[in-house]
């Protein structure tokens, strides 16, 4: 009883020790904050609600079909990497180009109209990718790429997987949701610091995860000789 416990356990940990570092929550936060500035304050938990639930099922997703998704396109994983590494170069270049004063949401003859724009901005690009970006998706795909041997360990798998990625979205939502409180810590300036410094820094990751899948597929095409 003991050890079934622990297999499964290690896996939850496992799905959150891989994620939660690459997800940062922590740091995606400052961004999060920079680019939701103009949402009222009633807007704002939904808001993180969505974009943490949006991140689950993605990452959830992954896990469980992204593979075989990709194989039926023949879509390999070094171009997942420098497709979403240049989207994510693109968000971060943009992000540090702008004014500091924030965007207004447009104005609209209906709350439905407003609801549909927070929920399609919710996805993109507060989901993907300044949440789950192509790292995490990487690191998802290569969680649910180890095939297991009966139905009903890749059941138990699969529980452990999602209750792994739940706990790192929970963090995601308490990080989001309470951004805001960084403001009046920090105060106009030091917020508009820190928002410069963690969009360079998104750059960054963004460039790195493009050489990493340029690198890769470097590798498959031009594979090293042997003497």
């Amino acid at each position: 009883m003991i050890d079934p416990l622990v297999h499964f356990l290690t896996i939850v940990l496992l799905a959150v020790g891989t994620l939660f570092p690459i997800i940062d929550p922590l740091g995606g936060a400052p961004i999060y904050l920079a680019m939701t500035a103009d949402l009222k304050p009633e807007h704002r938990g939904p808001m993180a609600k969505a974009v943490a639930l949006n991140s689950f099922f993605l990452l959830l997703a992954s896990v469980l079909v992204g593979a075989y998704v990709l194989d039926f396109f023949g879509v390999s994983i070094p171009a997942v990497q420098v497709a979403g590494g240049m989207v994510v170069c693109g968000m971060a270049w943009s992000l540090l180009n702008r004014p500091d004063s924030p965007a207004t949401l447009p104005r609209a003859a209906e709350p439905a109209t407003v609801a549909d724009y927070l929920r399609r901005r919710a996805f993109y690009p507060l989901t993907m990718p300044l949440t789950v970006g192509p790292g995490s998706m990487s690191v998802a795909l290569t969680l649910g790429a180890n095939p297991t041997q009966s139905l009903r360990a890749t059941v138990i798998t699969a529980i452990a997987h999602a209750l792994g990625i739940l706990l790192v979205c929970v963090a995601v939502y308490l990080c989001y949701r309470y951004a805001d409180r960084l403001v009046n810590r920090l105060g106009p300036t030091g917020t508009s610091v820190v928002i410069r410094l963690s969009a360079f820094i998104l750059l960054c990751i963004g460039v790195q995860i493009t050489w990493n899948g340029v690198r890769a597929l470097l590798a498959i095409a031009f594979p090293p000789t042997t003497p």
